[in-house]
């Protein structure tokens, strides 16, 4: 009697495109820089939901682009670090920022936003993909800088 595995597997491909030229990207050279990128590219929900955002960073702090991670309700979205990861791997980026909002106005991190961070700090470590800093961005206008604040 003979046994025969399948032999036949999916090919798996990995792509990125940018639509702007490297030269053309918005560079990052601060919180600042972040929060405007980010405000100005914020989906209309700011103020209603919460939701997490990535930028993701070519080696000269160029922004290759940004990546909707999840929305969530009124408190809180699920934020899934192989989701992170996937994308800034697919991106080949080299270093990204974390970025979510509080419906709130308060812009203060939670404990659960540190924790988070530190998280995803851990794994950027392991891939060699620096998590540059981690902004929390108000309805009003403001955010408060996890980098600026000594926390990244």
């Amino acid at each position: 009697m003979s046994y025969s595995i399948p032999t036949t597997v999916t090919e798996i491909r990995l792509t990125y495109q940018s639509k702007v030229k490297a030269a053309d990207r918005p560079q990052i050279t601060g919180s600042q820089d972040a929060y405007e990128i980010l405000a100005a590219n914020w989906s209309d929900q700011i103020g209603f939901i919460e939701e997490f955002y990535i930028l993701l960073l070519d080696r000269s702090n160029r922004v290759m682009g940004r990546y909707l991670v999840s929305q969530g309700g009124l408190a809180g979205t699920v934020v899934d670090a192989k989701v992170i990861f996937a994308a800034a791997l697919k991106a080949r980026c080299s270093s990204l920022i974390l970025a979510h909002n509080h419906p709130s106005a308060n812009v203060r991190p939670s404990q659960a936003d540190i924790d988070l961070t530190r998280k995803l700090q851990q794994g950027g470590e392991v891939l060699d993909i620096l998590v540059v800093d981690h902004l929390i961005l108000s309805p009003e206008g403001g955010y408060y800088s996890f980098a600026d604040e000594g926390l990244i």
